[in-house]
């Protein structure tokens, strides 16, 4: 029980040193950890493998997803239940909300909703992703 709780506690200051500089609602690409060129915001944004947004089935640039990529990120990480988290792309933007936090075996999962708005349309894509022990997600197929 001691060590569980120490094994969260320590998660939670990494996540919280790690993402220090970005903003949950802000629409700019934020600092810290995905600030440009960073290697570490490489392996987290791959391991989502596309996210739920690479299936909305809206086209992107590799700017606009690597920032709708981020947004996912944040969500999982380190945004309340509900909490919305926000970017800003070219002529795209979207939102991504998670829901609470559950158990799947000894990992963390969240569902997740991530709604896009394009050329004056909504699109809305919903799934599931699962939390590593590196602190990356991977995505429930």
């Amino acid at each position: 029980m001691h060590i569980r709780f120490a094994r969260l506690a320590m998660s939670l200051l990494l996540s919280t040193g790690l993402l220090a500089g970005c903003t949950t609602t802000g629409k700019g690409s934020g600092g810290g950890l995905f600030s440009s060129g960073s290697s570490q915001s490489t392996l987290y944004i791959s391991s989502l493998e596309g996210g739920i947004v690479g299936r909305s089935g809206v086209q992107l640039d590799s700017g606009d997803r690597r920032k709708a990529l981020e947004a996912e990120y944040r969500a999982l990480e380190v945004a309340t239940v509900g909490q919305t988290v926000e970017w800003e792309g070219k002529g795209v933007s979207g939102e991504v909300v998670a829901a609470a936090p559950y158990q799947v075996g000894s990992q963390n999962c969240r569902q997740y909703t991530h709604t896009l708005n394009t050329q004056g349309r909504e699109v809305k894509t919903r799934g599931a992703a699962c939390r590593n022990a590196d602190g990356t997600w991977t995505p429930l197929t």
